[in-house]
């Protein structure tokens, strides 16, 4: 799986842990980039340091790098170290709303409030702790120790479906699957305002903000191509419509893709706390407080994919859950 592809779809961008700055003379420069800047980072391995930079925690003139193989320039090289996590998860018992599973996998519906797995800062209550609960000892360890059966993720504050692998050979299938990006994925969205076409595709390169690094942003150049196709469901307000209801396709899987982009089209997530700049209009901030509504709109509502033991087609859809179908139903009185 490539870096920073759909293992990291919607990855919470955790701020514990180190920056380093370093500095590379025209006389380091030259070597690859990973074994340039080893020596100036003595506390760290080779191994550890191409993951950090696969994962996009380097960058160079404000410019993120995602390539250790890359010829090191001379400059300013900046590295964020996260924070470990050092507990192995453990099994809870967490409420989890089924919709399919057998002997090879789990399809479930998440709730907004739920990480999918444990990060800095959310040690347990996570959606890796109930599925260990749920499935027992046979779950442990399949796609690593601290994230065992996940292969994609959504946001914390994002709900909707969510599929995780129980078995080795189901999570090599599925993990190519997001891969090849051959899995249908569809999102629904409460915007602010409303796309300017009312259906369309945003294509663009997204990668870690050089600004603020706990976001992503859309680049001129770096990061990964990043492609979304929204339609707007219905629109809230009149001939300027002041909110929207915008079903979007991932193509690609980005961190923080449909947000970003949702943004870059100037009509952020309702709610959204790290896209969402700019205040809505009084009626929707209205119906917002009303409806004490204080996350991102946005729900993964249908998941559809081959299931790569069987190659039946499966499809799941999850409607919107309470907070944002009470919100939609406020929107539609405006």
């Amino acid at each position: 799986m490539t870096p920073d592809d759909d293992i990291d779809d919607d990855l919470p961008l955790a701020s514990d842990g180190e920056t380093h700055d370093l500095v590379l003379t025209a006389e380091m420069a030259g070597d690859r980039l990973d074994r340039a800047l080893l020596p100036l980072l003595p506390d760290l391995s080779r191994a550890r340091l191409q993951a950090l930079i696969s994962d996009g925690h380097l960058s160079h003139d404000g410019q993120t790098l995602a390539d250790g193989k890359h010829k090191a320039r001379a400059g300013l090289y900046r590295l964020f170290v996260p924070a470990p996590v050092s507990a192995i998860p453990e099994a809870q018992n967490l409420p989890l709303e089924v919709l399919y599973e057998d002997a090879h996998l789990i399809v479930v519906n998440k709730p907004a409030g739920m990480a999918a797995h444990p990060a800095p800062g959310t040690a347990d209550g996570t959606l890796v702790n109930a599925l260990l609960f749920h499935c027992g000892e046979s779950l442990s360890g399949i796609g690593g120790v601290l994230r065992p059966g996940i292969v994609h993720r959504l946001d914390k504050d994002t709900s909707g479906v969510m599929v995780a692998a129980k078995s080795d050979a189901a999570h090599r299938g599925l993990s190519e699957l997001f891969s090849r990006h051959d899995i249908d994925r569809a999102y629904e969205a409460l915007v602010r305002g409303a796309p300017k076409t009312a259906s369309g595709t945003v294509t663009t390169r997204i990668g870690r903000s050089p600004h603020d690094r706990k976001k992503m942003a859309v680049l001129k150049s770096g990061g990964r191509e990043a492609i979304t196709h929204y339609r707007t469901l219905e629109s809230f307000g009149g001939d300027k419509p002041v909110a929207a209801r915008v079903r979007c396709t991932l193509e690609t899987g980005r961190t923080h893709q449909i947000r970003v982009h949702m943004a870059y089209l100037g009509c952020p997530c309702l709610g959204d706390p790290v896209y969402g700049s700019g205040a809505p209009h009084k009626a929707v901030a209205e119906a917002l407080k009303i409806q004490v509504f204080a996350r991102q709109a946005l729900h993964a509502a249908h998941l559809g994919f081959v299931h790569p033991i069987t190659g039946e087609r499966l499809a799941f859809e999850a409607p919107l859950p309470a907070d944002m179908a009470d919100l939609l139903s406020a929107l539609k009185l405006l």
